[in-house]
């Protein structure tokens, strides 16, 4: 018998309708950015829905048209949301630029992508002056400010991002098309290798926005003001320039302010309710609290991803701040959210420190996302909660390949993607990232995770940041050696860090040895740079290989 059809409209899925939407429903809800110069600029969902339009007609005005790719190279900003959502919605792709890669990579994935016109901040117009000449493809430069603000430039095709609004018609019909239709373009940081480029498409990000803003996800609501601190030009934002447009939620965009005063004053005075950044970040934030005394408003929950964050962080917004966190995990790969911290309700019972365990897992699999950890081997190991392996995962937002095929195959034969990290699954579908493949120590034949480690040191009040590598031993193969950067007139010794370890590990992963050093290398991203630190340690002689 053959299956038999649904009577159900077949709409397409595309991005133009999220905002849309937000102005049709949640027109009068704020919009706020830190500008340039500190100032605050207010706006609604409804103006940005005028702007975006204005927007779209201006590109096709200057010669845009469908697959184009548009890039950006700014901060978090209304205009840039404009950016976002006028490109896609016309059927140009929106290719989000990192301006904290090297200069050969950001030449590298602007000549790959292909820009043809590129949306500058001003704060990044020397940057780009400095490799103009070097782009192939880019026929012009919006600078994404008023006419009073132009700077003088030498770049040719120059056009003021509030001039090219003037006199456009605040009225576009959007243009409907398949919705796998590419909408944006993110290039992965290329720690090894030049940077690839990921390509959503809009189903793709209309579904990611919905599961991720789900009441197990980021938990979006209408009623929420959202400070948006992971950079619109990475991965989406983790996706929320979109998931918050779909519920209305109230957007803060910090501009280039993201020191830890600058934030608390935006948390604070925006009644901001939820949050979502890296580690650094909300160390940032943590330490000027500590210093000033201040608290953090009707701040309610944060979302803390791009690496784990360590316990005392966790334990010190709940404890001291009354601020729920909420652990999620992701890639460029994969939108990016993968899992969410959110604890089911059979944590309620438990005792505080195994609720904490659970915390410190990088949580449950999104609907939509399926998980497995392989063995070197590929064959499925049990989800107990103990054995780790290789995490693998797929999905509807998930990427089968990589722009222009860059990087191959980089799917198996049934459709898994391997994330590069080491990780365990619990019979609950708790996940948590043991390491990065790339970064796990190998030692007599065994496998220890340095993020165990580093958390175990940051639990020490003498570590302000902290990261473990594998070290060459004679004997071992490996031995780890943590990395720390101390807090301001804090002293501690290398044998007392090594001492702190004692009971809260198994003893062989304890650290051989501890140097001390100003500042950790970092990814554009925020992430520590562990190739960076194994080619400084590379000749680092352990006092227990002799």
């Amino acid at each position: 018998m053959a299956l038999l059809k649904a009577l159900i409209q077949d709409r397409q899925l595309l991005i133009s309708s999220l905002i849309q939407y937000s102005a049709d429903y949640h027109g009068e809800n704020e919009i706020v950015t830190r500008n340039n110069d500190g100032t605050i600029h207010r706006t609604t969902y409804a103006e940005v829905y005028k702007r975006t339009q204005q927007l779209a007609h201006a590109l096709e005005g200057i010669g845009a048209e469908q697959g184009d790719r548009i890039g950006t190279i700014s901060w978090n900003s209304y205009r840039h949301l404009e950016v976002y959502y006028a490109s896609s919605g016309m059927g140009c792709v929106c290719h989000t630029i990192n301006p904290r890669l090297f200069e050969e990579q950001l030449i590298y994935i602007m000549n790959h992508a292909e820009d043809k016109f590129l949306f500058v901040d001003p704060t990044f117009m020397s940057l780009v002056e400095g490799l103009h000449t070097d782009l192939n493809s880019v026929k012009g430069f919006i600078v994404m400010c008023n006419v009073e603000e132009m700077p003088e430039t030498t770049l040719a095709n120059v056009y003021c991002y509030e001039s090219l609004l003037e006199g456009c018609e605040p009225h576009y019909e959007w243009p409907q098309f398949d919705e796998n239709t590419a909408s944006s373009l993110c290039y992965t940081s290329g720690t090894t290798g030049n940077p690839k480029g990921v390509l959503y498409g809009h189903r793709s990000t209309v579904l990611h926005s919905w599961c991720a803003s789900s009441a197990d996800g980021l938990g979006i609501r209408n009623d929420d003001s959202l400070l948006v601190i992971v950079p619109m030009f990475h991965a989406n934002a983790w996706g929320t320039p979109y998931a918050a447009p779909m519920w209305g939620a109230k957007m803060v965009f910090p501009g280039r302010y993201l020191d830890g005063e600058s934030l608390v004053e935006l948390i604070q005075k925006e009644g901001v309710t939820l949050s979502a950044a890296v580690p650094t970040v909300w160390l940032g934030i943590l330490q000027y609290l500590k210093k000033s005394g201040k608290g953090l408003g009707c701040l309610e929950r944060v979302v803390i991803g791009g690496t784990a964050a360590p316990p005392v962080m966790v334990r010190t917004l709940q404890e001291e701040y009354g601020v729920r966190v909420c652990h999620a995990w992701g890639m460029t790969e994969m939108s990016p959210l993968g899992t969410t911290g959110v604890l089911k309700k059979t944590a309620a019972n438990l005792p505080k420190e195994e609720q904490y365990k659970l915390q410190e897992k990088q949580g449950r699999g999104l609907f939509g996302v399926e998980m497995k950890i392989v063995d070197g081997s590929g064959v499925e190991l049990p989800r107990d909660g103990v054995a780790f392996g290789n995490l693998l995962v797929r999905g509807p937002w998930i990427a089968k390949e990589y722009f222009k095929g860059e990087g191959g195959q980089i799917l198996d034969d049934d459709g898994w993607f391997d994330t590069g990290d080491v990780a365990t699954l619990d019979s609950e579908g708790y996940m948590q990232i043991t390491d990065r493949a790339k970064d796990v120590i190998k030692s007599g034949g065994e496998w220890i995770g340095s993020i165990e480690l580093e958390n175990v040191a940051m639990e020490h009040e003498a570590v302000a940041e902290c990261a473990v590598i594998g070290v060459s031993h004679p004997k071992w193969d490996e031995r780890p050696l943590l990395v720390v950067v101390k807090e301001p007139d804090v002293e501690v010794t290398a044998s007392e860090l090594i001492d702190f370890y004692s009971g809260k590990i198994a003893k062989w992963w304890t650290p051989d040895d501890v140097v001390f050093i100003e500042e950790l290398p970092h990814t554009p991203t925020g992430k520590v740079l562990k190739t960076k630190l194994r080619e400084m340690y590379a000749e680092y002689v352990l006092p227990t290989a002799s």
